[in-house]
C-alpha cells in the first residue's frame, strides 16, 4: 500500500512552486504533462515505505520550462504555466483539496502584491494626520460629547501597580520574603 507525502504549494503569475516534503527520498520519479498532470513516485524511510501522488493541476503547463530538484529533504519543482494568469486554486476537481496539500506560506505572495515591492500599495496616503490627530495624540477630542464623561467607563485596575512576594533564601533557617514592584500591565 503506498502513501502520500506531504505537498506544499505556492503561486506566481507566471509558475507554481510544488514542494514534495519526503526526507531521504529513493528512486524519486517526478512527471509532468502539458495537459497539467503531476505524479510522484519513491520510497522513504528505514522501512522503504513507497509513496505515490497524482495532482491534476488547475490548468496546463510548459513542461520545457519547468524545473525540479531531487533534494535531501523534498523534492522541489518550479511549475511553468502555459499561460500567465492566477490560478483559483491549485487543482483542477471542484472537490475539498487532499489534507496532504498545503499551501506553502512562506513563498505565497497575494496577487496584488507581487509587483515585489514587498510593501502594500497604500496610494501615497499620509497617516501623521489621519483622523485629524496631531501631535499632541487625541487632536484635542472632546469625551464630554458621548455622555458624561467617558473616562469613567475604563477600568483603570491594571494600570495600578502591584507588590509581589517573591521568597528568598534566608540565614539560619529563617523564613523571609523580598518585596517587588511588579511592572504596570498594559
Amino acid at each position: 500500500m503506498s502513501r502520500h507525502p506531504e505537498v506544499k504549494w505556492a503561486q506566481r503569475v507566471d509558475k507554481v512552486y510544488i514542494t514534495v516534503q519526503l526526507a531521504d527520498s529513493k528512486n524519486a520519479k517526478v512527471d509532468l504533462t502539458p495537459e497539467g498532470v503531476f505524479t510522484f513516485s519513491g520510497s522513504a524511510g528505514t522501512e522503504d515505505h513507497q509513496y505515490e501522488l497524482k495532482l491534476e493541476l488547475f490548468d496546463k503547463v510548459n513542461v520545457e520550462e519547468s524545473k525540479i530538484n531531487v533534494g535531501v529533504r523534498s523534492i522541489f519543482s518550479v511549475v511553468q504555466k502555459a499561460e500567465n494568469g492566477w490560478w483559483k486554486r491549485l487543482l483542477r476537481g471542484e472537490g475539498k483539496t487532499p489534507h496532504y496539500v498545503k499551501v506553502d506560506w512562506d513563498k505565497w505572495v497575494d496577487e496584488d502584491e507581487e509587483d515585489g515591492s514587498g510593501e502594500p500599495d497604500l496610494g501615497g496616503m499620509d497617516f501623521s494626520k489621519f483622523g485629524g490627530m496631531g501631535a499632541d495624540g487625541m487632536g484635542g477630542m472632546d469625551f464630554s460629547k458621548f455622555g458624561g464623561d467617558a473616562m469613567d467607563d475604563i477600568d483603570e485596575s491594571d494600570d495600578e501597580e502591584q507588590e509581589v512576594s517573591k521568597p528568598v533564601e534566608a540565614e539560619a533557617g529563617e523564613a523571609s520574603t523580598e518585596t517587588k514592584e511588579a511592572a504596570p500591565s498594559t
